[in-house]
């Protein structure tokens, strides 16, 4: 099967899976994926931007229009919404809320309004933004620039991550980048700054600079890669492949570190059978202490077996956004490599985009015809073949 035909089933994949409400976050027919979610709906919506399709341009708006409709009065941003008939249904997160759903929603807006060079939709959301920032400052609970993230506070929301996760202060940089390419604010340029040094001297190893957590950094056996959170009870050291992807996206931390990350990850990626980047790596055993935050925290059925779902599981919509980061520093070729083995992960059981793999089985896992995993080709594809790229 070649590329044209992997891009074009995903592209049908989207188009299915478009609502009058916007994007949904599979096409099957299971009630909780049957939903416009905050993070699936934007990461669609970029996709949707990459195509240069019309119909899928106006679901993206769509998504967005009813991501701000149903933002709570303190400003949270829906994690999803159904809709049926007049009913209305919002979630704003389930064991946890979600923060990652607020900076999806300034990104998605951002994203939208540069391609379309209309910036009168970034100030017909202006009052909803300015409401996710206010919001953000108060999630740092100290005033000291990183967010502070409860467990299951994200899209990993059966993971162990918690505190200062890494992942949430990059989706912060680039919401605030995104807005501030509009704002042009100098409070929110320094802002970004702030945060990101805060990162630098926290998250990559050899920082003279003050730490929040100064005696746990140095005990910290540091890797070619930035550590996956730290909260007041010290670092979790996985590797996570989105934030990190973010990171070099975002071009934060040194070059030369950056280039030892994307070594690191290619090591990984080359020798599992699927050849795609585990979420997060090495996973959580049930020899591990960190295990302990994992067999609990499930609101319907354990999936976090290791290999599997957030636990070392690989996702396609990760491997997507591993992808640009690859481009950003022009590995095309490892790149090319990526977008094949995505869409042969796709294509399993006749193109059922299932929306992550066992990394060692190659089994699998979680709900078929999931949007996001489709998100993965086009946004991939599109940066190789027609040199899309996002505004960072």
């Amino acid at each position: 099967m070649n590329t044209d035909s992997n891009y074009t089933k995903a592209i049908e994949l989207l188009q299915k899976s478009s609502s009058t409400k916007g994007f949904l976050a599979s096409a099957q027919n299971i009630s909780n994926y049957k939903r416009v979610w905050a993070r699936d709906g934007v990461i669609c919506g970029l996709a949707a931007l990459a195509s240069g399709q019309d119909d899928l341009i106006e679901t993206f708006r769509k998504t967005l229009e009813t991501l701000a409709k149903n933002q709570h009065y303190n400003g949270t941003i829906p994690s999803n919404v159904m809709t049926n008939g007049t009913d209305t249904e919002v979630s704003y997160g389930g064991l946890a809320g979600r923060v990652d759903a607020v900076t999806w929603f300034i990104i998605g807006i951002c994203q939208y309004a540069f391609y379309k060079n209309d910036p009168s939709f970034v100030e017909k959301y202006q009052a909803n933004i300015e409401k996710c920032l206010t919001l953000m400052e108060a999630w740092e609970f100290n005033n000291k620039h990183l967010m502070y993230v409860p467990l299951s506070g994200n899209w990993a929301d059966e993971y162990i991550t918690d505190g200062y996760v890494l992942y949430d202060q990059l989706l912060r940089v680039w919401a605030l980048k995104s807005y501030n390419h509009f704002a042009k604010n100098t409070g929110i340029t320094s802002k970004i700054e702030k945060i990101t040094e805060q990162i630098e001297i926290n998250f990559i190893p050899n920082s003279t600079a003050e730490k929040y957590h100064e005696r746990t950094y140095n005990e910290m056996p540091f890797g070619n890669f930035m550590p996956c959170s730290f909260s007041p009870a010290g670092y979790k050291t996985q590797f996570d492949a989105f934030a990190n992807s973010l990171a070099i996206l975002l071009n934060i931390g040194p070059k030369d570190f950056q280039e030892k990350t994307i070594q690191y990850a290619e090591k990984i990626r080359t020798q599992k059978p699927l050849k795609l980047i585990p979420a997060f790596w090495p996973p959580v055993t049930e020899t591990d202490p960190d295990w302990n935050l994992l067999k609990n925290n499930f609101k319907y059925e354990f999936r976090n077996y290791p290999n599997e779902f957030h636990n070392g599981g690989s996702w396609p919509m990760v491997n997507g956004f591993y992808g640009l980061a690859l481009l950003a520093r022009n590995q095309n070729n490892e790149a090319k490599a990526l977008l094949e083995a995505i869409n042969n992960a796709n294509q399993k059981e006749n193109f059922s985009f299932y929306e992550n793999f066992n990394t060692e089985t190659e089994m699998p896992n979680g709900v078929p015809f999931c949007t996001w995993s489709a998100a993965a080709t086009v946004l991939l594809h599109q940066g190789i073949t027609a040199n899309f790229k996002l505004l960072i």
